[in-house]
């Protein structure tokens, strides 16, 4: 067996490394953090939501507009007696304490619009009552009073007739002249006979005719008449005569004061310068003394 022969090994070259140089890592800039933007709260949406929900509210009207109102009433109060109010749209200053109120009219309104009368309103202050003259004397009667009667009551006020006294005149025929003309009806007011002057009779004539016409109109009537008269014409010649009646006594622009040291009324004409919708001309603004459920004891049955 023969060997072959031994190849040399050669001596593998060692090739020496490059040095690997370093990374060199440059430090970070540090990065500023961004902060979220914050939404601004806006208060404006709220306020408008708020206003209009207030505007539409009825809370509104009752309280903030009464508010505003009585605020505004006790400003142009100043200088009027005490529990009295100016209401400018009707002319005239009355006590508060007095909430049903009314108007006394003939043909010297002319003609009148009804609807337009009931519907008149100041801050609470409206009409509920109308007393219409019906007749004069022993012949007369007002030209105006079929209409107004009529036309008045279809808007619901309460109405009433008066007959204008004349004392020359025998008071039996007045009462009769009366009665044939104003027609009562349930609900209505009591019938008003009106006595302001004499008339050149005596004062005891004056009494003994208007004695004959309240006695006739108590009797073929549901409840008794109503007298009407001035302040100083009661006091002068029929207080103490006929203090049975209901009194409605007139005596303007005073306090209430000095009517009821002197008379016990039931009305009080306290204005002949009213001024009232749907009437062309002054009124004259009467106001009862009572409540609501006291005025309608007053009326027929």
């Amino acid at each position: 067996m023969t060997t072959a022969p031994k190849t040399p090994r050669t001596t593998k070259t060692t090739v020496p490394k490059k040095p690997v140089a370093k990374r060199v890592t440059k430090p970070r800039a540090a990065t500023k953090k961004v902060e979220p933007v914050k939404k601004r709260f806006t208060y404006g949406p709220i306020i408008i939501a708020v206003l209009l929900l207030i505007l539409f509210s009825p809370l509104y009207y009752k309280y903030v507009v009464n508010g505003f109102k009585g605020a505004w009433h006790w400003i142009n109060d100043i200088g009027e007696y005490p529990d009295y109010r100016n209401y400018k749209s009707f002319n005239i200053h009355v006590s508060e304490k007095y909430t049903i109120h009314g108007i006394d009219v003939s043909y010297a309104q002319g003609k009148i619009d009804w609807p337009k009368v009931k519907a008149m309103d100041e801050n609470g202050l409206h009409l509920t009552f109308a007393f219409i003259k019906a007749t004069d004397g022993v012949n007369y009667i007002d030209p105006t009073f079929q209409r107004n009667w009529r036309e008045a009551a279809k808007t619901g006020l309460i109405c009433g007739a008066y007959h204008f006294f004349r004392p020359e005149k025998d008071g039996k025929t007045q009462a009769r002249w009366f009665l044939k003309t104003a027609k009562l009806e349930p609900n209505d007011m009591p019938l008003v006979v009106d006595i302001e002057k004499l008339d050149g009779t005596s004062p005891e004539r004056m009494r003994i005719q208007l004695d004959a016409c309240l006695s006739y109109l108590k009797y073929r009537s549901p409840v008794k008449p109503i007298i009407y008269s001035g302040l100083s014409f009661y006091t002068d010649y029929l207080k103490g005569y006929f203090d049975e009646y209901p009194l409605w006594i007139a005596h303007y622009d005073q306090p209430e004061q000095r009517i009821s040291q002197a008379s016990k009324w039931q009305f009080w004409q306290h204005s002949s310068k009213a001024t009232v919708n749907g009437i062309k001309h002054a009124v004259d603004f009467d106001t009862f003394k009572g409540d609501s459920a006291a005025f309608r004891q007053v009326l027929i049955q």
